[in-house]
């Protein structure tokens, strides 16, 4: 059965999703993640940066659907946030980003201004 293409973000998908890749930081956490999951203590060690600021980096890639996090519990019953990169695949042309930027909503047409 040949494989379906994804349908075309909208604008508002497409702007998420460039925002939350437009950051050096977020960029290797999707590196490192590509890998294998992680929990945050140890992604915050590989990464080189804080917890605070790497849950801060996390929340706004799973809010574009970039990466996703489980709650589970260690042998010594802590709990541990791992996560892991959701499978994507956007492609950019004009073409695509001109059928995007007309379904973008009014928000955000107003925060381009």
């Amino acid at each position: 059965m040949p494989e379906v293409p994804p349908a075309a973000p909208t604008g508002d998908e497409l702007l998420k999703v460039l925002s939350a890749l437009g950051n050096p930081h977020r960029m290797r956490i999707v590196a490192a993640l590509l890998e294998r999951r992680n929990y945050v203590s140890a992604l915050a060690r590989e990464i080189g940066i804080s917890r605070p600021l790497l849950h801060m980096h996390l929340q706004r890639l799973e809010a574009a659907g970039l990466v996703v996090g489980t709650l589970e519990l260690a042998e010594d019953g802590k709990a541990m946030k791992y996560f892991d990169v959701t499978p994507f695949f956007y492609e950019l042309t004009p073409r695509i980003i001109a059928r995007a930027a007309a379904t973008l909503t009014e928000a955000e047409k107003e925060d381009a201004k």
